[in-house]
């Protein structure tokens, strides 16, 4: 869907404060709605997230058969079971979304339904070798354009079984583990995949929750068997969303005397690679109330604003933060010293080369930085403001955005529209806390 072109600013005149709870995890949402599908009978999901990216996976399942429908933030969704999946009468437009992408051909796989999978420019542009070579090996017949999308499922015959695999994945990455644990529920035996680093379970958790068998054999190695039984339909209530939390945690850090609780959040340990951060740059941020739902963790995080120091980030940590990381890098220019990212190259095939991106537009707010190729150092206080370009990634307009929070001069981030492919209520959130945000139509 356009949007009408959007300029962004954001500045606080006192510090923020305040409770609030957000919209349902994007990760999970898309899961849910996707796991649904597969299921046999009605799903109730409350707290969907509804967003643009969230759209393209409902738009898909709708040319796939499915029927769904929303009220408000609860989709309910009868599912055609792991096989019934329609042959769609045009390609699936994934947008800019690899996660919808990437789940939907792991879907396709195990149904052997024949589609094309295809997306923006930007999703063009990402690598999918990473799921169709394994996916090829397990007897899946699917081609690319040079490795990426399109991607062009021909059709099976859905009652022969996949090849299992037994496998290791060339990088951390829970879009690819999801698409290949997806597909192994059609195989002829055990798959077991094996990461080189941590990557989000959230795939894991909702299938055992759905009744498929599923678990870790080892650090860093899931195994899962062929599904015996249908998936059972899912009845859940969603936590809210960690990486839009990151944002309200973050403007809070960069305003001197704030306080603010999210409620009801997700804090998968996977996930919460930001809160180490945070805490270890001298915020001061716990988790309150901790529980479980429907297998995930869940709390309230409660941070307050301190001087920040440098860190230096590398290592597994880069995996369980790796969406947060533009918003971390604002967090740095505002702390004591030279901040370090290492291990983290994956940050160039996101929307955009986040690295190369992030770098040139913090540099024209005068950051002084470096960059390198798995990573930058960033020396804090040297932002100054000035006028920024989004350039079509949602995190990066909004984490560019609260650099008005704390910059000496004005921040105005251009295009900045596109925020609302994850976080609609950004700016709403932001003014309940108490910050000034001005929305100007160019």
């Amino acid at each position: 869907m356009q949007h009408p072109s959007l300029d962004l600013s954001v500045s606080a005149a006192a510090p923020l404060s305040g409770e609030l709870r957000l919209p349902g995890d994007k990760s999970l949402s898309h899961r849910a709605a996707l796991f649904a599908a597969l299921a046999e009978g009605e799903s109730v999901i409350g707290r969907f997230l509804v967003s643009g990216v969230t759209r393209a996976m409902l738009d898909a399942l709708t040319a796939l058969g499915v029927a769904w429908r929303l009220e408000g933030d609860r989709l309910t969704v009868t599912g055609r079971g792991l096989r019934g999946l329609a042959t769609p009468a045009a390609p699936l437009h994934c947008g800019n979304s690899a996660t919808t992408l990437r789940m939907l051909a792991g879907a396709l796989a195990a149904a052997g339904t024949p589609a094309t999978l295809d997306g923006s420019a930007g999703l063009r542009r990402r690598p999918m070798n990473r799921v169709t070579d394994p996916l090829a090996a397990m007897g899946v017949p699917v081609a690319t354009a040079d490795g990426c999308a399109p991607l062009t499922f021909a059709a099976r015959d859905a009652a022969r079984p996949l090849r299992a695999l037994d496998y290791t994945l060339p990088v951390a990455s829970a879009q690819v583990k999801s698409c290949l644990l997806l597909a192994a529920l059609a195989a002829d035996g055990p798959t077991t995949l094996r990461e080189p680093g941590p990557s989000r379970d959230h795939t894991e958790r909702m299938l055992a929750a759905m009744g498929a068998e599923i678990r870790s054999e080892a650090p860093l190695s899931v195994r899962v068997a062929p599904l015996a039984r249908p998936l059972a339909p899912l009845r859940l209530e969603l936590p809210g969303d960690i990486s839009s939390a990151a944002f309200l945690l973050v403007a809070a850090a960069l305003v001197p005397g704030s306080s603010v609780l999210v409620r009801d959040v997700g804090v998968n340990p996977t996930r919460t690679g930001l809160l180490d951060a945070l805490s270890a740059m001298g915020a001061r941020v716990r988790i309150e109330a901790p529980r479980l739902s429907a297998g995930e963790p869940v709390g309230d995080i409660r941070l307050e604003a301190a001087p920040l120091r440098a860190v230096r980030i590398a290592g597994d940590t880069v995996v369980r933060m790796i969406d947060e990381f533009p918003v971390f890098a604002l967090a740095a220019c505002f702390a004591d010293g030279v901040t370090e990212v290492h291990d983290a190259e994956e940050l160039r095939y996101k929307e955009t080369d986040r690295i190369s991106v992030l770098c040139g537009e913090l540099r024209r707010l005068g950051v002084r930085l470096d960059e390198r190729r798995d990573g930058f150092s960033i020396r804090g206080g040297t932002l100054a403001g000035g006028v920024c370009e989004a350039h079509g990634d949602h995190r990066l307009a909004m984490s560019l955005a609260l650099a008005g929070l704390a910059a000496p001069a004005p921040v105005t981030v251009r295009h900045a529209e596109i925020l609302s492919e994850s976080f609609p209520d950004f700016a709403p959130q932001l003014r309940t806390l108490g910050a000034t945000v001005t929305e100007t139509a160019s």
